[in-house]
């Protein structure tokens, strides 16, 4: 939306600006955590520019672990360390479990039936415990076990077969997009079925990875009325409501397919998807008070369609990327793979418990490269006492999990440099419990789909270490690989990671 139109919208407001001003006098009595100044109506909204995750960490640092901003109308809090998300999670877990309910997610999560944007309640209980123990259990994990190997092992071939065709001058891969597609496939077959595999068509290719981008872009992008909530109506004339539309749309019209197949035909013995899952539980009589409905089955797949795609994606890649600027942690990772894999030309989810160095790699990668660095979201649902300072009821809440990640305090003074070996022999994990490595949130709002996500990258990057030796592109230096990061609510790097491949032999 261009600025002038903001103005516009603001001075048209201005009889409900005045109320919000006084009534945020009101409240400042209250002894609130240290934060920036505030401008009259925009609070501290002009000073994220166009990089917020590099300006909230620097905010911290100036300001402290637990800092008050007002974005526009909305009362903010940043926690930026592990002590401070400690204190918070442990003492007032429950009180912090609130979600926003911002525009496009409400649109997209059918209303937010979703696990991940749905407000506190028995609906939310429901839905998480259908998420953890019937989509995204260990076990559930282990029956998609097929479609990760061969989805890993169709990209492996067909990057095998472009570095054995292609003239030097032109082996250059885009591993960001081949890596992106493959966690869509994986996704898509996990969820969806057989069919929507992406060497299978049937809306599970180019099509429906297109919805995916689209949907991520309107949940990540700036969006005027999750911070002036009495100013929605503008996304009427500013196009966002019909682009959120627009998804919306295209998204219900590929569920219903989806749905209408799975009605009509059995699931196979070998391969039980979530959509048969979730339409076995929508006939179950101890659910229909609570899941009665298509919208829910379709919130909980919004949730594994969009979260699962990108953050493995993210993941891998930044990997890579980390790999290819520390030549000695790639040889390692290298030597360990190829040393236990040996002659066998793949490495099967079998192998990958005795990876011990490929999970310190990843995990090095979780924590200087979280894939949703501010996390999802919280919001208090009433006024709680943290220490000296007080936090309003309605108060957004964002944790810095990157900034956690790179805390020297907690890390070393290296604690922005790549070693894996800072894991060495920590019982370290990102299930929460461990409040310095927070990659996937922490207590009773962690990301349940951990397992799923984690499967597929320890897989995919396992194998694409083992079957190739990657160079950068000719005339590019490791220093000029650069780490730049792109704007949303999943971190990906900026620039598409082009590396060549050759095969290993």
């Amino acid at each position: 939306m261009a600025p002038h139109t903001v103005i516009f919208c603001l001075l048209f407001s201005f009889p409900l600006i005045l109320f919000l001003l006084g009534h945020g006098r009101r409240r400042r009595s209250r002894k609130l955590p240290p934060g920036p100044p505030q401008l009259p109506i925009i609070g501290n909204l002009h000073q994220l520019g166009a990089a917020p995750l590099v300006t909230l960490t620097e905010m911290a640092a100036e300001h402290g672990p637990l800092m008050f901003l007002r974005l526009g109308s909305i009362p903010t809090l940043v926690i930026s360390s592990s002590d401070a998300a400690r204190e918070v999670i442990r003492h007032h877990d429950l009180a912090f479990s609130g979600r926003p309910a911002l525009f496009a997610a409400k649109k997209l999560s059918y209303g937010l039936l979703g696990v991940v944007f749905a407000p506190p309640g028995g609906y939310w209980r429901m839905a998480r415990k259908v998420m953890m123990v019937e989509l995204l259990s260990a076990k559930r994990v282990e029956s998609f076990r097929k479609v990760r190997e061969e989805e890993v092992a169709r990209v492996v071939d067909s990057i095998r077969e472009h570095s054995s065709s292609s003239s030097s001058l032109s082996s250059t891969i885009d591993l960001s997009k081949m890596v992106l597609s493959m966690a869509n496939s994986i996704v898509c077959r996990a969820a969806f079925g057989e069919k929507h595999g992406g060497g299978g068509g049937g809306g599970g290719g180019v099509e429906i990875h297109r919805v995916l981008a689209e949907a991520q872009d309107v949940l990540g992008g700036f969006c005027v009325g999750d911070f002036f909530p009495w100013m929605r109506w503008i996304h009427g004339l500013d196009g966002l409501q019909a682009r959120v539309e627009k998804v919306f749309k295209e998204l219900d019209g590929f569920y219903n397919q989806v749905i209408e197949e799975h009605l009509k035909k059995e699931p196979s013995s070998e391969h039980v998807d979530m959509v048969h899952v979730l339409l076995r539980l929508l006939e179950d009589p101890t659910h229909r008070k609570t899941f009665s409905s298509m919208d829910h089955i379709k919130g909980l797949l919004t949730d594994i369609f969009i979260a699962g795609t990108d953050t493995s994606a993210a993941t891998t890649i930044w990997a890579m990327t980390e790999l290819m600027r520390n030549p000695r942690v790639m040889n390692q990772v290298q030597r360990e793979i190829r040393y236990l894999i040996g002659e066998k030309g793949k490495v099967e989810v079998s192998d990958l418990q005795n990876l011990h160095y490929l999970k310190m790699v990843i995990n090095e990668t979780f924590r200087l490269h979280a894939p949703v660095p501010l996390l999802v979201p919280h919001e208090t649902a009433e006024t709680c006492v943290i220490g000296d300072y007080e936090i309003p009821a309605r108060t957004r809440v964002f944790i810095n999990a990157k900034a956690i990640g790179r805390d020297p305090l907690k890390w070393g003074n290296d604690a922005a440099e790549f070693s894996p070996e800072r894991f060495f022999g920590k019982e370290i994990d990102f299930t929460g419990s461990y409040f310095d490595f927070v990659p996937f949130g922490v207590g009773r709002r962690i990301c349940p789909g951990i397992n799923f996500g984690v499967a597929a990258v320890q897989l995919i990057l396992a194998n694409l270490l083992y079957c190739f030796d990657w160079e950068l592109p000719p005339g590019m230096k490791r220093d000029e690989l650069d780490l730049e990061e792109s704007i949303g609510i999943t971190m990906h790097k900026k620039i598409p990671l082009c590396l060549v491949a050759k095969s290993h032999n």
